[in-house]
């Protein structure tokens, strides 16, 4: 009887112990890791969710829940900002209070059970911090003790926080510790029903002049061997540029290690992946991408072909998913309350004209710039965004574009991002230019360092170029004279800078000792005001290597995957030896920071002819846009070439029509 009497207790603890571990099994980052997110996450687009700060009701989540879910939304990014209208007196469940973290819970709950997808932005507004971060953790700038750097119109609106010192892993820490506590029950409710939950950080919205954090001058004596602090306020006039590039690069580590790396850290250990944009951050931005679970762009604050950066990041890493914070600002910026122009009037043709300049750069996952939190009866509208709700002019084409999105996106997903040449990303140069032209210059945007207009040669278009760093090239492995890295295969590297670290020789020669072909169009010299030890015996061994060349000739003699004049914007994924290759309408070429209202009127009907060279065929096409629409090709293993249909086969509740197979093709 004694044994029965122990039984039963020893096998509820068994019980009870199997359904902890069960439960906990993936709360070490997402299922699957990187990869199993392709499966996680809807292709359907998602929205940024605007909670404007107020006391947020179940019923009213729920129906609007509903709503984005009939209107073939795949997921809401849940942003936490400022009571409407900053009515100070607005009543809110408190900022990361027990009431806040129910009905966030509550919330990610009811998507789970529509089905859609749930993230987080990490905070209350956009450079992560809030009224709690002390003044010991707070953003420094050059020569202060106490941070000047203060939060406005955030939940805790009229209360004014301190933004995060990002070169600080112990002020991330600290602050990240209190965001889970708060949001540990939602991330927990994700993984028992395998519903990854992502943590979001937007684009860099923190003061970068004159950034700092305490030590910075004891570490940066014992890098480059001089004081800094004394030439901190010349560091960015003329005749300082070597001392900007030592100190940006300090600043890109510490940035990299102590804020990008352990937000994914942290994330992981929580089971929550992270979707980042670290676009305008003060980094190596390849490698700030490749830090984050999901690299995403912006658009059109950053110009579609931007987001050729965190696409090439993707493949670098072997990361499936790239987004975009989409339609932002899209007819210009106005600031706070707004409405910016034309807001509430939006056009169906221009959005689809950016989006699908977006995805012929690599994007496959759209994120809406978005949809406001309304109580029945309420139509209020973000002020830097286009409008997403019951009663806006969008409403009535959002099921069927969402449809087209998704199935792009999809199709988008395939395989991997075809590679053939690597181009090296010119960051030493951004870093010796310090500051960006007047002409190019935005209120928000002042620095060379963003890499914001960065592009790839027009002369190597046809092939696909993949922007690489010197990070990348010490990762990678050569193996019969080709480039593996990530899932990006490369024939050879393409450099055209003007300026180039010791250390990025030193990888580029690594690549070019074991046979693979670099490509040097001009003469570097070394950058920073320290004298690199080795530079000159460095740069002269990696050009006396048979696999360096210093004439682009050969490179461009070459068989490019599309070839003809005036190729279109493209990108290719390929899959078992098929391709699938997205043209987006020429008209999407180029798209410029503010769009013209009705500039997808211009996107007439137009043929482009090609040449496509598939599994050593070459194959004559004749690209047909139709007026305002993009293409997609399926190119099969045999060289046929297929026109894939897209809009005609959305269903009208914004889902991919299901009789349509990837296998279904219309056949040109």
């Amino acid at each position: 009887m004694m044994r029965f009497r122990l039984f039963f207790p020893l096998m509820t603890l068994v019980i009870v112990a199997a359904i902890t571990l069960y439960a906990l099994k993936d709360f070490k980052g997402p299922r699957g890791g990187a990869k199993g997110l392709t499966d996680a996450i809807s292709a359907r687009p998602w929205t940024r969710w605007w909670w404007f700060a107020d006391v947020i009701k179940r019923e009213d989540v729920r129906v609007q829940l509903a709503w984005l879910r009939e209107q073939g939304f795949g997921g809401v990014e849940i942003a936490w900002v400022y009571p409407l209208g900053g009515d100070t007196a607005t009543a809110r469940q408190p900022w990361l209070s027990a009431e806040w973290s129910r009905i966030v819970t509550e919330t990610a709950s009811i998507c789970d059970s529509l089905q859609l997808g749930c993230d987080f932005t990490f905070g209350t507004l956009w450079p992560f911090g809030d009224s709690r971060v002390p003044p010991r953790d707070g953003a420094l700038t050059y020569g202060d003790s106490i941070s000047p750097a203060r939060m406005r119109l955030t939940w805790e609106h009229p209360a004014r926080g301190r933004v995060i010192n990002h070169l600080d892993r112990g002020a991330f820490l600290r602050y990240a510790g209190r965001m889970y506590d708060a949001l540990d029950p939602a991330l927990r409710s994700g993984s028992k029903v395998g519903a990854p939950r992502g943590l979001f950080c937007d684009s860099w919205e923190v003061e970068t002049r004159r950034i700092w954090t305490r030590g910075f001058d004891s570490l940066f004596l014992a890098d480059y061997g001089y004081d800094i602090r004394p030439i901190m306020d010349s560091l960015y006039a003329p005749g300082f540029e070597g001392a900007h590039y030592d100190y940006m690069k300090l600043v890109s580590r510490l940035v990299l290690d102590n804020f990008y790396t352990p937000f994914t850290a942290s994330a992981h250990r929580r089971g929550a992946y992270t979707r980042a944009q670290c676009c305008g951050s003060p980094t190596d931005l390849l490698e700030a991408y490749a830090r984050v679970d999901i690299p995403e762009s912006e658009a059109i604050l950053f110009e579609p072909a931007f987001a050729r950066i965190p696409a090439s990041a993707a493949a670098l890493g072997g990361k499936p998913l790239v987004s975009s914070e989409t339609f932002t600002c899209i007819y210009g910026w106005k600031g706070w309350p707004g409405p910016g122009p034309h807001q509430g009037e939006e056009r169906i043709g221009d959005l689809r004209l950016l989006a699908d300049a977006l995805f012929a750069h690599g994007v496959n996952h759209v994120i809406w710039h978005g949809t406001p939190y309304n109580p029945p009866g309420r139509n209020a509208m973000f002020y830097a965004s286009v409008h997403v709700a019951p009663r806006s002019a969008l409403a009535p084409h959002l099921r069927a574009f969402n449809g087209y999105l998704a199935r792009v996106s999809e199709e988008m997903r395939r395989g991997r991002p075809y590679s053939d040449v690597a181009v090296y990303l010119p960051l030493e140069d951004a870093w010796m230019d310090v500051e960006l032209p007047d002409s190019l210059k935005f209120p928000w945007a002042w620095g060379a360092y963003e890499l914001r207009y960065q592009r790839v040669p027009e002369k190597l278009k046809g092939r696909q170029p993949l922007w690489i760093n010197a990070a990348s090239l010490r990762r990678a492995r050569v193996r019969d004279g080709r480039l593996y890295v990530g899932e990006a295969v490369f024939s050879a590297l393409y450099v055209d800078a003007r300026f180039l670290d010791v250390e990025t020789i030193g990888a580029m020669r690594r690549a070019a000792e074991e046979g693979f072909p670099v490509y040097i169009v001009r003469t570097p010299r070394p950058p920073g005001r320290t004298r690199q030890d080795g530079w000159t015996e460095e740069y002269r061994a990696l050009t006396a290597l048979p696999a360096v060349r210093t004439d682009d000739a050969e490179l461009l003699d070459q068989t490019a995957l599309v070839r003809g004049e005036d190729i279109p914007d493209f990108w290719c994924r390929v899959e078992d030896g098929e391709a699938w290759i997205f043209f987006a309408h020429p008209l999407a070429e180029g798209l410029r920071y503010p769009l013209r209202y009705g500039l997808a009127d211009d996107a007439r009907a137009t043929d482009v002819p090609v040449l496509l060279h598939w599994q050593g065929k070459d194959i004559p096409y004749v690209l047909r846009f139709p007026s305002g629409r993009s293409l997609l090709l399926h190119v099969t293993r045999e060289g046929a070439v297929e026109a894939v249909p897209l809009l005609q086969n959305c269903k009208g509740d914004g889902r991919v029509n299901p009789t349509l197979t990837r296998g279904s093709r219309v056949r040109r």
